[in-house]
């Protein structure tokens, strides 16, 4: 494995490190009554608003590692991402298969392949083939299940989650789902049946980009997606997982904006376990091309900027 990897978990580590989150309520000893009401009133909204011409020191001092760099800056920082990947992680990973329960969606997006106007074979497992499919990747040695469905609340309702998470936790140690965006008392039932991890990507923080390639459904409404995580939360998850994808805008300002979230996160769910993704868009059916490609060579060759410095961080 090269050494400049991506780990999401030591970019939550680094960050962690990096953030005085004293007074802000993120011990419990020390979370006053006034710290927690500021901390429930927190919106990144304002925050990613204003990220421009307003950003924290830990994430202006990330951004600076995102600048262009000769090979020789490169391969030491790609040297720094190993050294504490090693010093906080050893030679360990931490896996997880997907579980595809639907390509069901009411969302028409420009770049997806479950958009509601693709003429694809449209599918939803029963909670039957859903445990069928489970043993397959139980046999395979997984235990750790991401339940995946498209945006279609009449196929992948909050009491179907509820059924297969009940199905399948009794033979996995950790069930998550990244589904359409829910109420948190909708979220509640499901965290009762045991699932206990929430991932919801934003896909691109830019308004603009982000209103023109969403064209109709749910989906559309940029803020109920953006504090998505904090309705998981207050629900319960034990894991959150952000995330956006790679090619909907310029990487370089969805790395930054992401690392902001993270750290605005950091405090606002600080009970929480957080990951982080930086998926690249492919192609897919509805022939979108990225609009902002990122290269192989600029994702895991020569000068992967994001990835060694979300891990250098």
């Amino acid at each position: 494995m090269p050494p400049f990897c991506f780990s999401a978990l030591q970019f939550i580590d680094a960050l962690i490190n990096s953030i005085d989150l004293t007074g802000c309520g993120a011990q419990a000893s020390g979370c006053g009554r006034e710290e927690c009401a500021e901390i429930q009133s927190m919106s990144f909204a304002a925050i990613l608003d204003n990220i421009a011409m307003s950003r924290s020191a830990v994430v202006r001092g990330f951004a600076s590692l995102l600048t262009p760099k000769t090979d020789a800056e490169l391969d030491a920082l790609a040297d720094r991402a190993r050294q504490l990947t090693l010093q906080h992680f050893g030679r360990t990973m931490r896996l997880f298969a997907p579980l595809y329960l639907s390509n069901e969606c009411i969302n028409s997006c420009r770049y997806c392949g479950f958009s509601r106007e693709n003429p694809i074979l449209r599918v939803t497992l029963s909670v039957d083939e859903v445990a069928k499919e489970a043993r397959h990747l139980s046999a395979a040695g997984f235990r750790q299940l991401l339940l995946v469905a498209g945006e279609h609340p009449r196929f992948v309702s909050r009491d179907y989650l509820a059924e297969c998470a009940r199905a399948l936790r009794d033979n996995f140690s950790s069930i998550s789902i990244e589904v359409a965006p829910m109420e948190t008392e909708e979220y509640i039932p499901i965290v009762e049946a045991g699932a206990e991890g929430l991932v919801v990507y934003q896909e691109t923080y830019n308004r603009a980009i982000y209103d023109q390639l969403h064209l109709a459904g749910p989906k559309k409404d940029f803020a109920w997606r953006l504090a998505c995580p904090e309705r998981g939360y207050d629900a319960g998850f034990r894991r959150i997982g952000i995330g956006a994808l790679l090619g909907l805008a310029p990487w370089r300002e969805e790395a930054i904006a992401l690392a902001a979230h993270l750290e605005y996160l950091l405090k606002r769910c600080w009970k929480s376990s957080l990951t982080v993704s930086v998926p690249r868009l492919r192609p897919a059916a509805g022939e979108f091309h990225a609009r902002f490609p990122i290269s192989d060579r600029d994702l895991a060759s020569r000068r992967p900027y994001a990835i060694c410095s979300y891990k250098s961080w």
